[in-house]
C-alpha cells in the first residue's frame, strides 16, 4: 500500500533517461507505481530509448529529451533545457520518480524535478539532497552490497509503498505482422520453416565488442545446423557484412535491413539469441526468448532478468576501463582476477544445451 502522502498522486513523471536497456530494466518498478497508484504514468527518457516506450502497457505518455548529462548522440542548445524543464512544469506531475545506475550523479535530474514544481520526489542519492528529494533513499550501492537493476528500481518505489507480484520484464509485441514479415526474410533469402537464430553483434561502446574473429569461428560452427541472422543497425552493416562473409552462405546480413518493430518481433519469434551485453538481451528478457551473452564485465548489474539462457563473461582491456571511480571500485573489488576470453566452442554448447532443452534461468548477477 502507498505511503498516505503519495495516495494522493494520480500524475506521475518517472524518469529514466538512458538508453533502451535501462527504460526495459526499470519496467516492473513502473508496473508497480502503476498498479499501487492507478496514476497516469509518464516517462522522460531519451531519443534512444523512446521507440520502445509504446509497446510497455504500464506507459501512458512520454517525453523524449536528450539530457546533456547522459550520455547522448549529439550536443543540446543550452537553452533547451529550460525549455523541458517548462514542458514538465506545464503538466503538473504530482510526483516525480528518478531511475539510476549507482554509478551515475541523480542530482542534475532531480534539480530538473525540482525546479519544474514537482512536489514530491523520490530516487537515491548518497549524499543528503535537503530539499531536492522529498523522498531521499540513501544509495549503499556499490560499496555495501550490489543490486540487479531491476531490483534496484524495485526497492526505490517500494520505499514509498509501491509492490507488485509481476516482477517480470514484459512489452507488448504486434504479431500479426510476423508473415509479412517471413515474407520480407524470405526475399533476402531467409526461410523461417527451418532452424535459424539470430547473432547481435554490435555494441554502443567499444569496450563491450566481442573479437569479430571469434565471432566468426562461433557462426561457421552453428551454420551447420542453423541459419544464422545477423541483425544490427544501419550504422553497423560493415560489421554484419563482414560476419557473413566470414560465416559463409548460411548467414544473412541483416543490419539497417528492419524496423525497430520488425527487430523485436523477430527477436520474440527466435528460437534463440546470441547478443553482447546491450539492449537486445533485455528485449530478449521482455519477450522471454532464450538468450546467450557475450558479456563484456562493465556493469555486473545488467544481466538479463528472469529468463532463460546463458552469460558467458570476459574483461574489459584495461585501456578501455571507464575512468568513472565508483565503476573502478567494482571492478578492483570483485574482477581483480582477469577473466579469460570466451572460446567459441562455449558459445556453440551454449546454444546446443539451451536448444536441447535444458536450459536454465539466468542468475542474477556474477559475483
Amino acid at each position: 500500500m502507498l505511503k498516505e502522502d503519495w495516495k494522493s498522486c494520480k500524475n506521475i513523471l518517472c524518469v529514466r533517461p538512458d538508453n533502451m536497456g535501462d527504460l526495459l530494466m526499470s519496467v516492473p518498478a513502473i508496473r508497480a507505481l502503476k498498479e499501487c497508484s492507478g496514476a497516469k504514468i509518464t516517462v522522460l527518457t531519451s531519443s534512444m530509448a523512446a521507440g520502445i516506450a509504446p509497446m510497455i502497457p504500464e506507459i501512458d505518455e512520454v517525453i523524449v529529451f536528450d539530457l546533456p548529462w547522459v550520455k547522448a548522440k549529439a550536443p543540446l542548445a543550452a537553452d533547451s533545457l529550460n525549455e523541458v524543464i517548462k514542458e514538465i512544469q506545464e503538466r503538473d506531475f504530482d510526483a516525480a520518480v528518478v531511475f539510476t545506475v549507482y554509478s551515475q550523479n541523480p542530482l542534475p535530474t532531480v534539480m530538473q524535478a525540482y525546479l519544474a514544481g514537482i512536489p514530491k520526489r523520490l530516487g537515491y542519492c548518497r549524499e543528503n539532497p535537503y530539499e531536492l528529494l522529498t523522498d531521499w533513499v540513501p544509495d549503499k550501492e556499490p560499496y555495501s552490497l550490489i543490486k540487479h537493476q531491476v531490483r534496484r528500481d524495485l526497492d526505490l518505489v517500494a520505499r514509498v509503498g509501491a509492490l507488485t507480484s509481476n516482477e517480470k520484464l514484459f512489452i507488448e509485441v504486434d504479431e500479426s505482422r510476423w508473415t509479412t514479415l517471413s515474407a520480407k526474410l524470405q526475399t533476402l533469402h531467409i526461410d523461417t520453416e527451418r532452424p535459424w537464430i539470430i547473432l547481435h553483434p554490435g555494441v554502443s561502446e567499444r569496450k563491450r565488442e566481442f573479437p569479430q574473429e571469434l565471432w566468426i569461428e562461433a557462426g561457421v560452427a552453428l551454420a551447420k545446423d542453423y541459419q544464422l541472422l545477423i541483425t544490427g543497425g544501419p550504422s553497423e552493416k560493415y560489421l554484419t557484412d563482414e560476419l557473413k562473409k566470414g560465416i559463409g552462405e548460411r548467414a544473412f546480413s541483416l543490419a539497417g535491413e528492419l524496423e525497430l518493430l520488425e527487430f523485436i518481433l523477430l527477436v520474440k519469434k527466435a528460437p534463440l539469441v546470441i547478443s553482447v551485453n546491450t539492449g537486445t538481451i533485455h528485449l530478449a528478457a521482455a519477450t522471454q526468448t532464450p538468450v546467450v551473452v557475450l558479456y563484456a564485465l562493465t556493469n555486473p548489474q545488467h544481466f538479463p532478468w528472469k529468463t532463460t539462457g546463458k552469460v558467458l563473461t570476459f574483461d574489459v582491456p584495461e585501456e578501455m576501463r571507464s575512468r568513472n571511480e565508483i565503476i573502478n571500485f567494482v571492478n578492483e573489488k570483485y574482477f581483480s582476477v582477469p577473466a579469460p576470453m570466451v572460446k567459441p566452442q562455449e558459445i556453440v554448447d551454449a546454444v546446443r544445451t539451451i536448444l536441447s532443452g535444458d536450459g536454465e534461468l539466468i542468475p542474477e548477477l556474477p559475483i
